[in-house]
């Protein structure tokens, strides 16, 4: 009997195998320790139950609530004075002049109104925080997804290689037993085979570590075991650059949070001119005479007010340093807007390159394989073949679909990492499986 007769069955098995399994969504089902989430219900947890989130939440609610008293009066002050007390009759308080009084501070109105203004500035800039973590925290959870997704296809790429090829080295094994096979065939079977199980263990590796790194933006212990369940993210096409930094100039909340402070350093400027602006004392009280005056009861009236003026050089030198922050967020604003401007450009070619590489992989390089494939196949079913050679081709062709895999999850990340840096997702942006448009 020829080798080839015992072995045609597996050449049957490889051919369905790596011919029939191109779908990226070709996913079994989780296994039932692990708890299935869609990519869209791991973001939702993940701004959800991100601590990060809430720390951030809460500075933005302590900042909102200042706004409400800034505007707010000084506290009143209440004053209890004794005058012209003897010193021979400390406690003889009917020969000495008793006050009770309430004294008040009133600051200039435009002061109180840039105090709301500044509190405001605050508040704007705590909430474009806020707003920028959750974008970060979203962009990362889409990532990781998307390395989940992509680690599961290659893991049942790897495990299905596995066993057909621990089915040929059996098979291989026996020939050789009878001598119809090289031993070389064996071993090079067996060399490929543990090398399977070792990037096994490197795929493991990076699904615990992506899970771990998952479960801690969820706010989750980090040795939960979930299963992402979904596909890939495609876009059809990308809007123009200029596009794109128009919607960040509206949209990316480090650019809101900078012009808020800007604002503020402003209003700072405002602030430390209306110091040259004086602020108003009143006082009311009611007066209880010496025993024996004409008048017992009376009352005090009292107004004060300061003086900046006698203080001109503090307040210009305040209102100098005021204006030079304001220069420095300005400054700040531009150098981050140009930064922002690099990263969008940065993350557009990054998915434009991506998604080239989807295009290549289904459309070029997929078929290619699969024919090599199909030619290999026919080459060893007539005995016009070495086993090894088909062995070859079909690791090729897993190759090339692994790569598919990782370039289909390289753009949903990359086109995550773009909706973060404008600040907004992307209008054409649809949930596609690369696998189903390739046929």
């Amino acid at each position: 009997m020829k080798a080839i007769d015992l072995l045609a069955p597996i050449v049957l098995v490889l051919s369905n195998a790596c011919l029939g399994q191109s779908d990226p969504s070709a996913i079994a089902a989780p296994h039932l320790s692990t708890r299935p989430l869609t990519i869209d219900e791991a973001v939702a947890a993940s701004l959800a139950g991100n601590p990060e989130i809430h720390a951030a939440a809460r500075r933005l609610s302590i900042a909102q609530m200042k706004t409400s008293t800034a505007r707010s009066l000084d506290d009143s002050m209440l004053m209890v004075r004794d005058w012209e007390t003897p010193l021979s009759q400390p406690w003889n308080l009917n020969q000495a002049q008793l006050m009770v009084g309430l004294q008040q501070t009133f600051p200039n109105r435009q002061k109180r109104e840039t105090r709301a203004r500044l509190a405001q500035d605050d508040a704007t800039v705590e909430a474009a925080n806020l707003e920028s973590l959750r974008q970060e925290v979203a962009a990362q959870a889409r990532k990781l997804c998307a390395d989940l997704l992509r680690n599961a296809d290659e893991m049942k790429l790897h495990q299905r290689q596995a066993s057909l090829l621990k089915e040929a080295s059996d098979a291989a094994l026996a020939q050789y037993t009878i001598g119809k096979v090289p031993q070389a065939d064996v071993l090079r079977a067996q060399t490929a085979l543990t090398r399977l199980s070792e990037h096994l263990i490197q795929l493991e590796e990076e699904r615990d570590t992506a899970r771990a790194q998952l479960n801690v933006l969820m706010g989750q212990r980090p040795d939960e075991a979930i299963e992402i369940e979904g596909s890939y993210t495609t876009s059809a096409a990308l809007p123009a650059l200029e596009d794109l930094e128009r919607t960040a100039m509206e949209h990316r909340p480090e650019l809101a949070g900078l012009r808020a402070q800007t604002a503020k350093a402003k209003n700072e400027g405002t602030m430390a001119r209306l110091g040259m602006k004086p602020d108003f004392t009143v006082a009311l009280g009611y007066m209880l005479m010496p025993t024996g005056s004409m008048s017992r009861n009376a009352y005090m009236a009292e107004g004060s007010m300061t003086l900046p003026w006698l203080n001109r050089e503090r307040h210009e030198n305040e209102a100098k340093q005021a204006d030079a922050a304001t220069e420095l967020s300005q400054s700040e604003l531009e150098a981050r807007t140009s930064a922002v401007f690099l990263e969008i450009r940065q993350a557009q070619i990054a998915v434009l390159s991506a998604q080239k590489r989807v295009r290549l992989y289904r459309d070029t390089l997929l078929p290619q394989a699969e024919a090599s494939f199909k030619a290999s196949a026919a080459e060893y079913q007539n005995n016009r073949a070495e086993f090894m050679s088909l062995i070859d081709t079909q690791n090729l062709l897993l190759e090339i679909q692994a790569a598919y895999y990782r370039a289909s999850a390289d753009t949903d990340a990359e086109i995550a990492e773009l909706e973060r840096a404008i600040g907004a997702p992307i209008a054409d942006s649809t949930r596609q499986d690369p696998g189903r448009a390739s046929k």
